[in-house]
């Protein structure tokens, strides 16, 4: 990976999840948003080990999560299963890394703080005051989860236009958020339902394809109402009082990849949708006109923004819709290269503390 041009700081970092849906959407990240990396490790389980892949210009080994491969690592991203995450971000720990974890496996651990650098920057913007609840006790933080950022960024916004009286909120999950297992279930009962052969419902116990789930089958380990939930606690702790908590569904969608949300806010006066588009507008949102390509799982695939188009209400005046999508794994990526970057400043030297 090349050193940033006026960068003294450079890192070591670890992939632990490299062969993971979001380990190589990370891998990507890191590069393109120019993370001051001299090293990057990676690391999962025994499945992945030996598998050749690539770090900037150079092939590198998948290797196994053993304590010896967190020394002298600076940040290690927990790309992996919630349970892979549990068993393994002690050895960083100890070895002195600060751990970023995508997978939620650290959801209920103390002293572990949900981050989102886009909405502390939205809040800082608002307020004058800063946001970020790091300090240098900082050891571990769980990267908050893309529809949670998606949602808040949005909802702080609108709330600038007037006052919120009511916000609903249908997410539609795709598969991805599932990883290979989810897209891999999806393609094949695609191609079964097509040559009218059995599906396979190991991950989701349901049929996907073609069909849309507000919960999956009894011998599912998922659950549509858990990720709700995390979704709602994640909401909670960026916005810190500052929004009310939308009402919200989650759907499975049958799509491969990207969020896509309908979102209803009634507003507490008239509000017409163009002025509402453009106060959504910025860092972040793309606003999508009425002329253009709606926002779409196609179109946000790919794109570090969140797409976004609004409409009035057909019954209400106070009432705008809002239908928006956003890469979730690009999202969760760039959130957790952001938590990186601002939390860089504890390790000054680029050497474990």
């Amino acid at each position: 990976m090349n050193r940033p041009a006026g960068v003294a700081q450079m890192f070591r970092v670890a992939i632990v999840g490299a062969a993971t849906l979001k380990g190589r959407e990370l891998k990507d990240v890191l590069d393109e948003m120019n993370f001051p990396a001299v090293d990057v490790k990676l690391l999962d389980d025994d499945e992945s080990l030996g598998q050749i892949d690539q770090v900037g210009d150079e092939a590198t080994f998948i290797q196994p999560a053993d304590p010896e491969h967190f020394r002298n690592v600076d940040f290690a991203f927990f790309a992996s299963d919630a349970d892979f995450t549990k068993r393994h971000w002690a050895s960083a720990l100890q070895a002195g890394s600060t751990v970023l974890d995508l997978s939620y496996g650290l959801d209920d651990q103390p002293n572990v703080t949900v981050r989102s650098p886009w909405i502390e920057k939205e809040i800082e913007r608002e307020s004058g005051q800063q946001s970020g609840p790091e300090d240098l006790t900082t050891t571990s933080v769980v990267v908050a989860h893309p529809a949670a950022t998606v949602l808040a960024l949005l909802l702080l916004r609108a709330r600038t236009l007037g006052t919120i009286e009511t916000v609903v909120a249908t997410v539609f999950e795709p598969v991805s958020e599932q990883g290979k297992r989810g897209m891999d279930e999806l393609h094949q009962q695609t191609v079964n339902l097509l040559s009218f052969t059995s599906l396979p419902k190991q991950v989701f116990d349901e049929q996907v394809a073609f069909n849309m789930l507000g919960r999956f089958g009894e011998s599912s380990r998922l659950s549509l109402a858990g990720t709700e939930k995390r979704i709602v606690r994640h909401f909670e702790s960026l916005c810190n009082g500052r929004m009310q908590v939308p009402s919200l569904m989650l759907v499975q969608a049958p799509t491969f990849h990207a969020h896509t949300f309908s979102i209803y806010i009634q507003f507490g006066r008239e509000i017409d949708a163009g002025t509402f588009a453009k106060g959504l507008e910025g860092d972040h949102v793309s606003v999508i006109g009425p002329g253009e390509d709606g926002p779409s799982n196609v179109s946000a695939a790919g794109q570090g923004t969140v797409m976004v188009s609004a409409r009035p209400d057909a019954a209400n005046a106070k009432g705008v819709w809002v239908w928006a999508a956003a890469d979730n794994l690009k999202i969760s990526a760039m959130t957790a290269v952001e938590c990186a970057s601002t939390l860089s400043t504890m390790r000054p030297l680029g050497k474990v503390q």
